[in-house]
């Protein structure tokens, strides 16, 4: 690297670069506005059902209230009359921070198999165009699948894009939980896939589950594929802003002040998902012990001690990730800050050796996601630093099940 690489005159450069790219791409596109945190209108409509409802002669409670209060609610309640709400507001119950997780599985599969019905309808539906019934088609088959009696779906919002969150694992008696949570174009028909399964969030959440369990085979854990916010679509102006993450901080912290339990979390955030980590950071419970970041444009910060947070920091980076040619930096709004692999951002720096591209932290095989496994199950002293070093160890204990090292 020659001086002129990190002279104030090149960084200027960059500076005037991000800014006529920015410029082009609101000229193109234009500034696309985030609605406020509302419910859409499937889930919506099932919300407004649950508040005008009652169970053996009681009023329900505001199915936004703490999920402490919702939790003491439904444990007062006979089996019968927990199935019973799932069935009559399954979407309001299986998206309601609070009720128990088996419950809000089977609250969803009634959903899931709901919606399929509603787009099976659709796919033969003449007022819509032949693009238009094929992806009903294609949402039909996605809805199918998420509604099979084995998989445990958390969260799910069909109307638009969609969200989901799904869990690997025994979430109640998980001695570590791992949260996966993914960038850009995330949506239902992109929450799996099956030509590069391993940038997608279930394929990420399957891959970590499964490498966790070789890393500490004895150490009970849970994976949340965690797609349960409205991400920016492709590269365009919502992804050098904020805004989105700012929807999904307040939509992820939500999910862990309401995860069952007190198993320590890893949050283990790619591309676009490290705004939405860095966003939340202060807001976390103490119960997160590490933050990862893999392929990140930025946290929203300059260093890591201005993340406000008591959990572990961690970074990573394959050589050919093109993220590394984004600008890291914030003017005005746009931009994301340091880069998170930087010395002086102050991140625990990992290896990331033999991952594929900016897409390939969580591919089998690779160092990328044996350390996320190392950090997920605590086993801290099997991760292995970018350098030679083990600096992105020092500190640390070796194994920990529970705390912070």
């Amino acid at each position: 690297m020659t001086s002129f690489d990190t002279s104030p005159q090149l960084n200027a450069w960059r500076a005037l670069l991000a800014l006529a790219v920015v410029f082009v791409m609101l000229a193109t596109t234009g500034w696309t506005a985030v609605r406020h945190s509302r419910e859409t209108s499937a889930l919506r409509a099932s919300l407004a059902a649950w508040e005008d409802g009652r169970v053996a002669g009681r009023d329900l409670p505001d199915p936004h209230a703490a999920p402490a209060r919702l939790a003491r609610f439904f444990a007062s309640l006979t089996a019968s009359q927990r199935v019973s709400l799932a069935r009559r507001y399954p979407l309001a119950v299986g998206n309601m921070n609070g009720a128990p997780v088996e419950l809000r599985y089977r609250a969803n599969r009634i959903a899931l198999r709901e919606q399929t019905g509603i787009e099976r309808t659709r796919m033969r539906d003449s007022r819509l165009s032949p693009s238009g019934q094929h992806e009903a088609g294609r949402r039909m088959q996605r809805f199918q699948s998420m509604s099979r009696a084995h998989r445990q779906i958390l969260a799910f919002d069909p109307e638009g894009s969609g969200r989901a969150a799904e869990v690997f694992g025994d979430l109640d008696r998980a001695e570590r939980v791992s949260v996966v949570v993914p960038g850009v174009d995330t949506a239902l028909l992109t929450f799996q896939r099956t030509h590069r399964k391993y940038s997608a969030p279930v394929g990420m959440a399957k891959a970590l589950y499964t490498a966790e369990h070789e890393v500490s085979p004895t150490t009970r854990t849970a994976v949340i594929a965690w797609a349960d916010y409205t991400s920016p679509a492709g590269l365009g102006i919502d992804s050098a802003t904020a805004m989105r993450a700012e929807y999904g901080a307040v939509r992820l912290t939500a999910l862990l002040r309401a995860l069952p339990g007190g198993a320590p979390v890893s949050l283990f955030c790619h591309s676009y998902g490290s705004v939405v980590c860095g966003v939340a950071a202060h807001t976390l419970p103490d119960r997160v012990t590490d933050i990862a970041v893999a392929g990140s444009p930025g946290m929203r910060v300059e260093k890591a001690a201005q993340l406000r947070t008591s959990a572990r920091v961690w970074a990573m980076r394959d050589a050919d990730d093109w993220v590394q040619d984004v600008p890291y930096l914030e003017l005005g709004g746009l931009g994301h800050g340091a880069d998170p692999v930087s010395s002086a951002f102050g991140a625990r720096v990992l290896s990331a050796r033999e991952a594929k591209g900016h897409g390939g932290y969580f591919e089998p095989g690779t160092d990328s996601l044996r350390n996320l496994a190392g950090i997920g199950t605590g086993a801290y002293r099997s991760v292995r630093c970018a350098g030679d070093d083990d600096t992105c160890r020092a500190g640390l204990s070796g194994t920990t099940t529970a705390g912070r090292a």
